[in-house]
């Protein structure tokens, strides 16, 4: 199943396939997914794709700096012809909920997806409603030196589990693009290779992915590391582990093995840390030297 699933979003998004991988990594972990990129470079393309493959409902919301709380959650909606208010479920009422270009909404309307990543429910009018079993945000953004854009607050960054980046494709494959798209849209024919209920039973199975208790000390010493490195402004949070751990079963997962190695926490600790991070200095990439230095210091567990 998990290769049916790599293979069907390989063909649509060409010559990325470590973070196609990652992404059905975090769909295995139960987590949600910050894609940040140039415009143009398979963000959203990525997201349908998923959607489709695993035959998942779907919605999208644009997110534009007029764009309301409201728009997200839904709310009550009078309604003249029985003299009352009905409550009206926004689009955020799905399993795959594509939040594009989210930094360019304003910080309030970004906060109404949080009770929502967190919690997995939306309250409406003083009442709670659960979103589906399987709910996944991709969230798309636009790098903070855009105009227009307003930077994610550190809170709403540690919600998703992942971060990724797509990059330009190499010559070769831009060529491959151009002709693949000549011939139409390679979205329309991507078709469903599993289901959710197939999906929510393989997480069931990563959660029982043995993670030994010497690499659970691993990912403890290299979350600390973090918080006594006097070059960092903010550190990685016990969520930050949480989801290592995570993201390390799933790797164990996709890898057909029953129990998690050193290697997975290291395939999987640039994603998960690299935005929850900060270091003091605003240069691009301070943040990836911290981190590169932490992995290299901290004592693999053998």
């Amino acid at each position: 199943m998990i290769k049916r699933l790599l293979d069907s979003l390989d063909s649509v998004l060409l010559g990325k396939h470590e973070a196609v991988e990652m992404l059905a990594m975090a769909l295995l972990a139960d987590g949600h997914v910050l894609i940040e990129d140039v415009p143009g470079t398979g963000k959203t393309t990525l997201a349908k794709a998923l959607a489709a493959s695993i035959g998942a409902d779907f919605a999208r919301i644009q997110f534009t700096p007029d764009l309301l709380p409201a728009d997200v959650t839904g709310g009550a909606v009078f309604k003249a012809n029985i003299g009352d208010f009905e409550i009206r479920k926004g689009p955020v009422f799905t399993q795959v909920l594509l939040a594009d270009e989210i930094n360019r909404a304003s910080p309030r309307t970004q906060s109404a997806l949080l009770e929502a990543m967190e919690e997995r429910q939306v309250s409406l009018e003083g009442a709670r409603h659960k979103l589906p079993e399987l709910f996944m945000v991709l969230a798309t953004e636009n790098p903070v030196e855009f105009h227009g854009v307003f930077p994610l607050p550190e809170a709403q960054m540690d919600r998703f589990m992942i971060r990724l980046s797509l990059g330009y494709p190499s010559d070769e494959t831009e060529l491959q693009i151009l002709r693949l798209h000549c011939e139409g849209k390679p979205l329309d024919a991507v078709t469903a290779v599993t289901t959710p209920d197939e999906i929510l039973a393989a997480r069931r199975n990563v959660a029982k992915i043995h993670v030994d208790e010497s690499l659970e000390r691993y990912v403890v010493s290299l979350v600390q590391a973090t918080r006594v490195d006097p070059s960092v402004r903010l550190a990685g949070s016990p969520r930050a582990g949480i989801n290592l751990v995570k993201m390390a079963q799933a790797s164990a997962f996709v890898s057909g093995r029953d129990f998690v190695n050193p290697d997975d926490i290291q395939k999987v600790f640039y994603p998960v840390m690299e935005h929850r991070v900060f270091a003091k200095e605003s240069t691009p990439g301070a943040s990836r030297v911290i981190l590169e230095q932490i992995l290299k210091q901290v004592k693999i567990p053998k």
